[in-house]
């Protein structure tokens, strides 16, 4: 597909930890030498720069064509709700203008000012837009294509960008045609609004356009989950996995994606906080870095949308009392979370399950038997297990009492 074209992969180790097969190799060899404490910091490096990567995300197309609420929807915010990008019939925006996540501040949208309009006449959009600084741009579009839209598809391809074409409006089209007495075949319709879009943009020599046709309301209609999913499948791995982080939880599939996305740097977290207080026998005492495992845990409950802030947006979007949201999860997950929350939740039946008999890690290739008698490494990473699967389960609970999921 020509501007969303898949991004090639590394070895199944790389997808695995986010590290490549080299840095493996020198963690193992930092191992030997060392011991835990010899990868520690070669881990805490990894992790900050896991923590410093960017995605910037551009959202671009005439004024009126609806940029504005559809950063919202994929930010999941309502127009109204604080922090949402300003929506109105008037060009509203007037230079890019960032907006981050409110859960994943690393993921950011940027809102792109209406090309074509007196402001920005098309010749010069490509110069004052910035456009090398965004991961991948998205053509918004509403009503008739537009040659200006024609014109910027062929340019971000010209710059060897990735670009999606997303039609937007699809609901407003059908409320329209019923209010008119029309009787419409929405298959038909779609497919014909659809057609007009490639057929259009094939003018511009892109063969095979990505198109998507969205409501920007119903997140749950048309190609809006299709478009998200698109996203994720052709972004770097790193890059994937905040995109993932960022989703609003509208599904349990996306809270169990979520979920996996998390397991995958808890051996990180772990080993880190178990060379801290290192102990040759399990249960003698919370031998971890608290602060990690603080740190981490509550990472874990934002990413699931545990946290407050999040209730309460889910709780608006879905017209549900938060109050109904919060009576599905354990009260002690939503509780501060320091050294005696641990212990009391999760340390116990870590003690019990952790012993020194464990002895390989299978998703880690490389260094995976090299922690084998580091109990302090297990009993780390088994608390921050259960305690993200703890969060999962009251996750998926929430997402079912708010859309009314059997």
């Amino acid at each position: 597909m020509e501007g969303a074209s898949s991004s090639q992969q590394g070895p199944q180790s790389e997808i695995a930890t986010f590290f490549t097969l080299e840095q493996l190799n020198k963690l193992k060899s930092h191992f030997e030498e060392g011991g835990v404490k010899g990868v520690t910091d070669l881990i805490k490096q990894k992790l900050a720069e896991l923590d410093k990567i960017e995605l910037n995300i551009a959202v671009t197309g005439e004024s009126g064509t609806g940029k504005s609420s559809f950063i919202n929807a994929m930010r999941g915010l309502r127009n109204t709700d604080e922090g949402a990008a300003e929506v109105g019939v008037t060009e509203t925006t007037m230079e890019p203008t960032k907006y981050p996540h409110p859960s994943q501040p690393n993921v950011s949208y940027w809102d792109l000012p209406g090309i074509g309009s007196i402001n920005f006449p098309a010749g010069e959009y490509l110069q004052k837009m910035k456009f090398e600084r965004y991961d991948f741009f998205i053509i918004i579009s509403a009503g008739r294509f537009k040659e200006n839209e024609g014109k910027l598809a062929e340019d971000i391809k010209r710059l060897e960008k990735k670009f999606y074409f997303v039609r937007t409006k699809i609901d407003l089209d059908f409320y329209s045609m019923r209010m008119g007495g029309s009787k419409i075949n929405e298959k038909k319709m779609l497919h014909d609004i659809r057609s007009e879009c490639v057929k259009n943009l094939q003018k511009t020599r892109i063969l095979t356009p990505p198109v998507f046709l969205i409501s920007s309301f119903e997140w749950d209609e048309y190609d809006f989950n299709q478009l998200n999913k698109t996203l994720e499948d052709n972004l770097p791995y790193i890059k994937k996995s905040i995109f993932v982080l960022a989703y609003a939880n509208r599904s349990v599939e996306i809270v169990q994606q979520k979920s996996k996305m998390l397991q995958e740097r808890i051996w990180m977290s772990a080993t880190i906080s178990g060379a801290v207080g290192a102990v040759p026998v399990p249960g003698v005492s919370l031998a971890c870095d608290i602060g990690i495992l603080t740190e981490e845990i509550m990472y874990f409950r934002k990413c699931l949308g545990l946290d407050g802030p999040s209730l309460q947006k889910l709780a608006n979007i879905t017209n549900k009392p938060v109050k109904e949201l919060r009576a599905v999860v354990n009260p002690s997950l939503l509780e501060t979370i320091n050294e005696d929350t641990i212990a009391r939740l999760w340390w116990g039946a870590t003690a019990v399950a952790v012993s020194v008999a464990e002895v390989a890690l299978d998703f880690i290739p490389v260094i995976g038997s090299i922690f084998g008698a580091v109990s302090s490494f297990y009993m780390t990473r088994r608390i921050l297990t259960n305690a993200l699967k703890d969060f999962t389960e009251s996750a998926v609970k929430v997402v079912k009492v708010a859309y009314g999921i059997d």
